[in-house]
C-alpha cells in the first residue's frame, strides 16, 4: 500500500524478493496546468511488473475487506500511502502492516518528517520500519538506519537518501518478521516529535527567525512545495540562501541590497536569497531574476 516515489522502489525491491500479490495505491488524480489525469508512481511499477492493482476511494465503509479476502496476504507492507488505515485492515495480515517511516522514530511522527527535520536543523536522520497500530506513527519499531544529514542537503535530496534505504530495509524487515529473527522494541512515546502537513500557512518564511534558522526552512521546502514569501502582493518562492555577513536594524524581511544575491533582513542578522521563482516565472538563481525583476532597497518582503 503506497503512492509516491519512495513507495515505488520499495515495491520494486520487495517483487524482487517475495510474492506481491496486490497493490494498493490513491485514485487517480488531475495534475499540471492541462488536468490531465494521472497516476500514482505505485500504479506505474505494478502496472510494468504485471502485478494487480486496487485503487479504493476510502477504507472506513469496510468493503476493503473483499479484497483482503481475495488475496489473502500474510502482510502488508505500507509506504506512503496517505489513507489511514481502520482496525480490521491493520488486523487482517498474519504478519501485521509494516510501515516505513521517514524518521528515526519517535522523533518526527506524521505527514512530512523529512521537511520538519531539515528546519529543526538535524544533523541526523533516519529511516524506521515498524508493526503498524492505531495511532500515528505509534507501532513498535522494527529495523532503523541512520543517516548523517549535512548542512547544505535539502530535503529533496534527503528524500532521494531514505528512497535508496527504504529498498533495502523493507524487504530485510520481512524476511526478519517472517521468520522472528527481529525483537519489536516499543517507543518512548514522551521523546516524539510531530510533523504536521505541509500547508499554505506553515510553509511561508518568518522572516524574524535566525539567519540559520531561515536558511534550514528554505532547503527543508526544496524542491517543494518551496519556501514562500510575498513580493508586492506576489507570491515568490525562495529554494536557496546562506547566511549574509551583514548586521542590520532594519525591520525583519526588509531588502538591503544585493547583485548576485537578494539579500533580506532578519532576526539576528540577514541571508542572502540565490535562487528563486516569482509567481508565474520558471525558477532561476536571483542575479538572472533582479536583472528582470529589480528591487528597491527598503521594499519589504510579507
Amino acid at each position: 500500500m503506497g503512492t509516491p516515489d519512495i513507495a515505488a522502489g520499495c515495491l520494486d525491491a520487495l517483487a524482487e524478493a517475495h510474492d506481491v500479490c496486490c497493490a494498493v495505491t490513491r485514485a487517480d488524480k488531475p495534475k499540471g496546468r492541462g488536468g490531465a489525469v494521472a497516476c500514482s508512481a505505485v500504479k506505474e511499477a505494478a502496472a510494468r511488473r504485471g502485478i494487480d492493482v486496487v485503487q479504493p476511494a476510502t477504507l472506513k465503509d469496510g468493503k476493503f475487506l473483499e479484497t483482503l479476502e481475495r488475496y489473502a496476504p500474510d502482510a502488508v507492507a505500507v509506504v506512503a500511502y496517505g489513507l489511514i488505515l481502520p482496525r480490521y485492515v491493520l488486523r487482517y495480515p498474519k504478519y501485521g502492516c509494516i510501515n516505513v517511516h521517514a524518521s528515526l522514530l519517535p522523533k518526527y511522527r506524521g505527514a512530512a518528517p523529512i521537511q520538519w527535520c531539515v528546519a529543526a536543523g538535524e544533523r541526523v536522520g533516519g529511516v524506521t520500519t515498524m508493526l503498524m497500530d492505531e495511532g500515528l506513527d505509534t507501532g513498535d519499531m522494527l529495523l532503523k538506519e541512520q543517516v548523517e544529514i549535512p548542512p547544505d542537503m535539502t530535503a529533496g535530496e534527503l528524500h532521494d537518501r531514505y528512497c535508496e534505504i527504504s529498498r533495502r530495509l523493507l524487504p530485510e524487515t520481512l524476511d526478519g518478521v517472517e521468520h522472528n529473527t527481529i525483537v519489536p522494541q516499543p517507543q518512548n512515546h514522551a521523546l516524539h516529535t510531530y510533523a504536521p502537513m505541509l500547508t499554505k500557512e506553515n510553509t511561508k518564511i518568518n522572516w524574524n527567525d535566525t539567519p540559520r534558522g531561515i536558511v534550514n526552512f528554505v532547503r527543508a521546502m526544496n524542491p517543494v512545495p518551496g519556501a514562500h514569501t510575498a513580493l508586492n502582493g506576489k507570491k515568490l518562492k525562495i529554494f536557496t540562501c546562506r547566511a549574509a555577513d551583514a548586521q542590520t536594524i532594519d525591520t525583519p524581511g526588509t531588502v538591503i541590497g544585493g547583485k548576485d544575491g537578494l539579500t533580506v533582513a532578519c532576526g539576528g542578522g540577514a541571508v542572502t536569497v540565490t535562487e528563486l521563482q516569482i509567481e508565474g516565472k520558471k525558477r532561476m538563481d536571483a542575479a538572472a531574476f533582479l536583472r528582470g525583476f529589480p528591487i528597491t532597497d527598503g521594499t519589504i518582503l510579507e
